[in-house]
Parts: C-alpha cells; sequence; structure tokens
C-alpha cells in the first residue's frame, strides 16, 4: 500500500501519518494480536516437530476462504472451518495408528493434496482465478474491520487460555513422550487437542499473511527462539518477541511500499533467522575455544 510521499528522513512523520489511517490501526491491532497467538503456538508445533501438519492446516484455509466467498459469507467463517476441521481430521486419522511419526505424515500429505484441490474447485466456481486468489494465498492487511479485530481477540484469548492449561503437561508430552506416558499423561488427548487449537491459530494467522505464507509467523520466531536458547520459559518469551517485531515491522513495510505484507514479514523472519543461526555459530566457536583453553590449563597444571 504506497503513498503519496513514500518515506520521508523524519521516521517521526512517517509513524504519525501512518497512523493517522483507521485502516492501519486495525491492522496493528489485528497483527498483534494474530503476532502472539501464531508465537505461542508455533513454538510448541517446531518442538513437536509438526511443521507439516501446521502447514498442511494453513493450506485448508484457501479452499476454506474460497469456499466462502463463493456462498457469499465472510471469508473468516471458511478460515476457522477448513483449518479447524483439517486439524481434526488429520487427529482422528492418525491417533489410533501405530506407525507414529511416518503414519500421520502421510495421513497429513493425503490431506494436503485434497485441501488443494477442493481450493481450486472453489475458485473455479466463483470465478476468482484472475483478482480473488492472491489474497487469500499471499495476505492482505486492508479492509480489517473493528469486527474482524473483535473476532480475533476472542478466538485468541480461547487459544491461549487452553495453551496454559494444557503448556506444562504438552510440554513434557513433546520432549519425553515414553515418560509422560509411563506417568501417565495423557500424550494422544493433548496431541488431538494440540492439533485442533492448531487449527484454529492458522486460521487466524491466514487473514493476514495468506494461506502459503503463514509459516512465517507459526515456524520462524518459534524457530528462532529455539536457536538462541535452550530454555523454554525464556524461549517462549523471545518467540513473542519476533513475531511481534517481524509483524510491526512488515506492516509498516508494506504502507510505505507496492509490495504484499506476507513479503515483508516473510522476510524479516527470514532474516531474524538467519541472524539466530550466526549468533549460534559464534556461540559454539566461542564455547569450543574456551573448552580448549580449559583443556590446555589442565594439561600444564597436570604437568607442573
Amino acid at each position: 500500500m504506497p503513498t503519496d510521499s513514500g518515506l520521508s528522513w523524519n521516521p517521526v512523520t512517517d509513524i504519525d501519518q501512518m497512523w493517522q489511517l483507521d485502516s492501519m490501526v486495525s491492522a496493528y491491532r489485528a497483527g498483534t494480536i494474530v503476532a502472539v497467538l501464531a508465537a505461542v503456538v508455533g513454538w510448541f508445533m517446531v518442538l513437536r516437530r509438526q511443521t507439516f501438519a501446521g502447514h498442511t492446516v494453513a493450506l485448508a484455509g484457501f479452499p476454506g476462504a474460497a469456499a466462502a466467498v463463493f456462498l457469499g459469507v465472510s471469508a473468516s467463517w471458511g478460515y476457522f472451518g477448513f483449518c479447524i476441521g483439517a486439524g481434526a481430521v488429520i487427529a482422528a486419522l492418525a491417533r489410533n495408528g501405530k506407525g507414529g511419526m511416518a503414519e500421520e505424515s502421510a495421513l497429513t500429505g493425503i490431506v494436503q493434496s485434497f485441501t488443494l484441490a477442493c481450493g481450486m474447485l472453489f475458485v473455479a466456481l466463483y470465478k476468482g482465478f484472475l483478482n480473488g486468489v492472491n489474497s487469500l494465498l499471499f495476505g492482505s492487511f486492508l479492509g480489517v474491520t473493528s469486527g474482524d479485530i473483535a473476532v480475533l481477540a476472542a478466538v485468541a484469548a480461547v487459544v491461549l487460555i487452553v495453551m496454559a492449561l494444557i503448556g506444562r503437561p504438552l510440554l513434557f508430552a513433546s520432549v519425553d513422550p515414553s515418560v509422560a506416558d509411563a506417568r501417565g499423561v495423557p500424550s494422544r488427548m493433548l496431541g488431538v487437542l494440540f492439533l485442533v487449537v492448531l487449527g484454529a491459530t492458522t486460521a487466524e494467522v491466514s487473514q493476514i499473511t495468506g494461506s502459503l505464507l503463514v509459516f512465517a509467523l507459526l515456524v520462524m520466531p518459534a524457530a528462532t527462539a529455539q536457536r538462541v536458547t535452550a530454555r523454554p520459559a525464556l524461549s517462549l518469551v523471545l518467540s513473542v518477541l519476533f513475531a511481534l517485531a517481524v509483524t510491526w515491522f512488515g506492516l509498516g513495510a508494506a504502507y510505505f511500499s507496492p509490495y504484499p505484507i506476507g513479503f515483508w514479514i516473510t522476510t524479516f523472519a527470514f532474516g531474524c533467522y538467519l541472524l539466530a543461526n550466526v549468533y549460534g555459530f559464534f556461540a559454539r566457536r566461542r564455547g569450543t575455544g574456551r573448552r580448549r583453553v580449559a583443556e590446555v590449563a589442565m594439561t600444564v597444571l597436570g604437568a607442573s
């Protein structure tokens, strides 16, 4: 959404100009809600190694939104209905199987193929190939209303309450499922509930980033935080901070440029991930150097 004046040399003036538009204020409110929710749920998704399932559930938002447009209802209904439904289907099909992660991956691939086919069908039915697909796949922050923000806030509150209730046992079941099962933690039930929660989360995020770029907020902030530190509490907080940063900067960059919001959020998120890897590389080298100095010192002391 480029402006007539574009960026100036005074960032305060630029920000003030942007905040004078009600559409941008609404976009920032919605983006903040979505970023916090995606960071929390995405952190557990990355920890549980269910990114493929998350990607499939996110893609289910594409046929959902297309079906909603075809039926003449709000696209939000389609996002939530199909994303939550996809998560429930994956959980229901995989929960009684004996194949573990391999079986879940196979079932997830089947669901993904089916949802993409349905998406193209609904787009063809409402003849939206030329003008309707971009916003569904790559997102848009235009047209966010106070009603949309209220729905996003309500869903986010419910999901975050659920995550607060199941967070500790879910963390235990994700890190060491065998020991968790031995201690009576309902790992399977938690896994099913988490996939449903993941569906509601991807439905929210997809409305800002689009179905294809939902991973920018679901995966990269969480993966970046887990690269920086292995401490769960600190890592979760960093995930939220990274998600907020890339969302806020992404919205600002999209306002002052002709490029879509999904591109900017993905670019900033990927940049944070690269910086985290560089930080980890030098941290490991520094740690290796300290160990070598300690080994040399012990050798010298032993020889003396």
